[in-house]
């Protein structure tokens, strides 16, 4: 929400209850510390990849990254999700490729068809770890998001943060939209800059995108095939701005940009009235997973993947070698 960015009349007007909010979590985490409210320890190592603030802030493509990385160290690696904005109401499942995206949710769907990891959701991540161990050998849990799910211990946090927008206007929920207060990151292994400026101690991840996909027909072009020519853009993430000012930096003329809910579900009689004039219709990997069905044939979406600085990426992933008892491989 805009009015999370800056402090207004509203925010001083809803503060009350952000206090209320914050005296309520806290003290939640109080009681799991003192182990009065019990947490859950996997049998094998847990890493959390979440935030601290409402929104989409890039942790899918963190978790995607991060699989693909500990995949080339041959570490068998499985995935967990709350699977948000799925129907499904029996849990806990496996998701695979195949997966209906308006089941399980677009998150966890796109994970599998990335990175063909055992995938398993539930609100409960205690059921979807068990679900996992009792049909894989693994060696690493990675859980998409739930930093303030603690009654799931964890061995490894990392908290991905938006470069541009950061912590809005400082106020937890419903003044501003935090989750937790800053200081927070000061007890996680890793804090990671989605975009933007990266403050001292944080890693630079870059979103980059490498070419556009045709729903339809799978066919692959650059971007900049679409430089200088008029398009269409959807996007229905967490911050749909981030999208079409990627696409505006390629040099695409954007005739209309229409931002939908996170985790939106699409039919055809939705998308197909904003694709005016044949143009091309532009739109984000994790939005494309719920139009194959009714996909036209020129309606492309762009798969963007995390890049991070080779000290960085050692900074990430040492510790957790460290953990399984490895040692790093070089890539080739």
């Amino acid at each position: 929400m805009n009015f999370w960015q800056k402090k207004s009349i509203l925010t001083w007007l809803l503060s009350p209850l952000s206090l209320l909010f914050w005296l309520i979590s806290q003290g939640r985490k109080w009681l799991f510390n003192k182990k009065i409210l019990k947490s859950y320890r996997s049998s094998i190592p847990v890493l959390v990849v979440g935030n601290i603030s409402v929104g989409g802030n890039g942790k899918t493509p963190v978790v995607i990254w991060l699989v693909e990385q500990l995949q080339q160290q041959g570490i068998k690696v499985g995935v967990i999700s709350r699977g948000y904005g799925g129907k499904n109401k029996q849990f806990p499942q496996l998701v695979t490729a195949q997966s209906d995206p308006k089941q399980m949710g677009d998150e966890p769907v796109l994970i599998a068809q990335r990175t063909q990891v055992p995938v398993a959701i539930s609100p409960n991540r205690q059921q979807s770890i068990e679900c996992l161990l009792q049909q894989f050998e693994l060696d690493l849990i990675v859980t998409d998001d739930g930093l303030q799910h603690y009654a799931l211990a964890r061995d490894i946090e990392w908290v991905v943060i938006d470069g541009e927008r950061r912590f809005g206007n400082g106020f937890v929920l419903p003044a501003g939209g935090l989750r937790e207060l800053p200081s927070r990151l000061e007890k996680v292994q890793a804090v990671i800059c989605n975009g933007g400026i990266a403050k001292q101690g944080e890693c630079l991840m870059r979103l980059e995108p490498e070419f556009a996909v045709n729903l339809k027909t799978n066919e692959r072009k650059p971007l900049s095939d679409f430089s200088q020519k008029d398009v269409i853009a959807l996007a229905g993430i967490g911050y749909p701005p981030r999208f079409f000012k990627m696409l505006q930096g390629y040099n695409i003329q954007l005739v209309a940009s229409h931002s939908f809910a996170d985790h939106q579900s699409y039919s055809l009689a939705i998308i197909q009235p904003l694709a005016k004039d044949n143009l091309p219709l532009l739109m984000t990997e994790k939005d494309a997973v719920k139009c194959y069905a009714f996909a036209q044939e020129n309606w492309w979406y762009i798969p963007v993947s995390a890049k991070f600085s080779e000290k960085d990426t050692a900074y990430l992933l040492n510790p957790i070698l460290t953990l399984l008892g490895l040692e790093r491989k070089e890539n080739e």
